[in-house]
């Protein structure tokens, strides 16, 4: 099949953009490189020795959009391009409303120009908000604490209703819940451009030297060490999601949402103890208030995906911590260096 992947230079993207090769799907990338280097899709191309198409743009430009759709006349799309910063997302909601929320807008009115009624969306598990229960499954209640959770419901009810709208359409809703890991060939991993919003790459440049401390937001949760607890996947294991989501997509028609995780919840001590495992020193760690929009724990139920994608998560913890530790001290400057 076809595939445009938007955002496929991005972490989870680049990973994908792997797995879908694998598997005999044609691959076409838009990327507007905001968080990102045209040095992945080198690598991807080295790892896959195969071809990738791939245009420089953003998944707001409608004519950039109308002008790849055109030229590569996707099958389906994979749509990571997006904003992801909880904290940030409290500062700049409009720009994660305009990137996130139009984006998706201008994606599926470029779509339907090109008569492409398959889209894979990267949602989040921050649409749950605070857990009525846990672990959450599809049917808990979605009331997201942070602007970025609720940029990605509004972009999963527009996939929604555009679905009910348009016969023989379909919208798969990923919702991931943490993403941590790399590539087993120490090629591709996650780098960000500026200091790390997410965990794993914070405890990662604290080992290689290029930050002080991990800050850990908060110590006084209702959780069994009072950190807070998440639960975290591989990125192989997600990006494996991507294509069972697509054979997914061949015959299902309606939107669907699906928890990508793995059930296991793990604090942020329980992170810090096992990368300390993987790279064999100390992380040293100091305390800080919670930050906005945070909640204490998040566990997924991802029977669903396990049941109808024919999908589950393998890679353990210590994969995890290991792969991420690999990639980061093969590349202590991540992609440039």
């Amino acid at each position: 099949m076809r595939v445009l992947v938007t955002g496929g230079a991005g972490y989870i993207g680049s990973h994908t953009l792997l797995e879908l090769m694998a598997q005999g799907h044609e691959v076409c990338v838009l990327d507007n490189y905001s968080n990102a280097t045209p040095e992945v899709l080198s690598r991807v191309r080295s790892l896959s020795n195969g071809v990738i198409h791939d245009y420089v743009g953003d998944v707001r430009d409608a004519d950039k959009l109308d002008e790849v759709m055109q030229d590569f006349q996707p099958e389906a799309v994979i749509h990571f391009a997006g904003l992801k910063a909880v904290g940030e997302s409290t500062e700049k909601p409009l720009y994660y409303y305009d990137v996130n929320v139009r984006g998706t807008l201008t994606l599926l009115h470029a779509m339907t120009k090109a008569g492409c009624k398959r889209i894979i969306f990267s949602s989040s598990a921050t649409v749950y908000g605070e857990p009525v229960y846990l672990p959450y499954d599809e049917a808990h209640p979605t009331n997201p604490t942070s602007v970025y959770g609720r940029s990605k419901l509004i972009a999963e009810q527009i996939l929604t209703d555009w679905t009910a709208a348009t016969p023989d359409a379909t919208a798969v809703l990923l919702r991931y819940f943490n993403p941590v890991g790399a590539h087993a060939s120490a090629q591709l991993g996650e780098d960000p451009k500026d200091i790390p919003n997410n965990l794993m790459p914070f405890i990662a440049q604290v080992a290689v030297g290029k930050r002080d401390a991990l800050q850990i937001f908060g110590g006084d949760y209702d959780t069994p060490d009072g950190t807070g607890q998440r639960d975290y996947i591989h990125v192989v294991d997600l990006a494996r999601a991507h294509v069972a989501a697509i054979d997914y997509a061949e015959t299902a028609t309606g939107a669907r949402p699906f928890n990508i995780g793995t059930g296991q919840p793990y604090s942020v001590r329980d992170m810090v103890a096992a990368f300390e495992r993987a790279c064999g020193k100390p992380i040293a760690t100091k305390m800080a208030a919670r930050r906005a929009g945070d909640i204490a724990a998040m566990q997924a139920d991802s029977g669903r995906a396990n049941t109808e994608l024919g999908w589950t998560a393998t890679h353990d913890l210590d994969a995890m911590t290991a792969s991420t530790w690999a990639w980061q001290s093969k590349n202590p400057n991540g992609y440039e260096g």
